[in-house]
């Protein structure tokens, strides 16, 4: 979830109410499929000893390590008989209460679009390879399946209480960015880290970034940078402990207890932090 989900928008013409399409599989091309060909077989190269083990797990149990962009139908069948989730296909981003009403409700939406052989590096708008490849793997680990279903559930209510941007917050430093701790070494779990080549070698090896012990009030006060790599990532001790944090937790207090403090600056530390150093170093992939 970005800033981007919070616009107002109309259901696009040809989407149902909830902002699903079809996915029209037998519609991409072979430069499609070869352009996620391609993608694939970098992070494959890049993400071994770095990448949290259930992801890899999730990888192979969803056969998202075959080549070709997958059918959502049969990847839904997989994931149902896993955690009860399913994966749908929307135009692009989507209306802020519509995300968090499919995430509570064990849906994950998916762009059906992929990037062009000259964004392969960046792209603004998440695509498919970003969206299933970087997010669904994680979706088959019943716990972190829980969490995603908390989050939902929980963002219906930070709209009614007016905390969309900590709640933004705490999806960016999680789901898309998160690392977790693996012994004495961190692992990669967000999807917008496990999804981008370059970035997976950065956000564990590069000396530059905080690397910071969570802590859920330090998230949610925490500014982000959607458009270069990041200088702040939060490091989880794992996943039963972040679901355990999500639902013994009452948020209302926390959100007003954020909302009166300032923002806190990207790459900015704290006297409480805990720091983490990076990985030993290993050749880019």
């Amino acid at each position: 979830m970005s800033d981007a989900h919070l616009m107002p928008q109309s259901v696009p013409a040809g989407a149902a109410e909830d902002w699903t399409i079809a996915q029209r599989w037998d519609e991409y091309t072979r430069v499609e499929h070869a352009t996620w060909n391609l993608l694939l077989e970098r992070q494959r190269a890049a993400l071994p000893d770095r990448v949290a083990p259930a992801f890899l797990d999730g990888l192979k149990a969803l056969h998202l390590d075959a080549e070709g962009i997958p059918d959502f139908q049969r990847l839904s069948d997989r994931l149902q008989r896993r955690t009860g989730w399913s994966v749908v296909a929307v135009p692009g981003l989507v209306p802020t209460e519509v995300f968090f009403d499919h995430l509570a409700n064990r849906r994950f939406v998916a762009g059906r679009f992929i990037r062009t052989p000259a964004q392969l590096d960046y792209l603004q708008e998440p695509d498919i390879f970003h969206d299933v490849f970087g997010h669904v793997p994680l979706l088959a680990h019943p716990v972190y399946a829980d969490y995603m279903e908390a989050y939902g559930r929980g963002g219906l209510r930070a709209v009614q209480l007016g905390a969309l941007q900590e709640l933004a917050r705490l999806y960016w430093y999680t789901v898309e960015f998160g690392l977790v701790r693996d012994g004495d070494q961190l692992r990669l779990f967000g999807a917008g880290i496990v999804s981008s080549a370059s970035e997976s070698h950065y956000a564990l090896h590069d000396p530059t970034p905080l690397r910071i012990g969570f802590d859920l009030r330090r998230v949610m006060r925490t500014d982000y940078a959607i458009d270069t790599f990041q200088r702040n990532y939060f490091v989880i001790e794992s996943f039963e402990d972040l679901l355990r944090q999500t639902v013994e937790t009452d948020f209302e207090p926390i959100y007003r207890e954020v909302a009166a403090l300032p923002t806190l600056a990207i790459g900015a530390m704290q006297p409480q932090d805990r720091f983490f150093p990076a990985n030993p170093g290993r050749t880019p992939a």
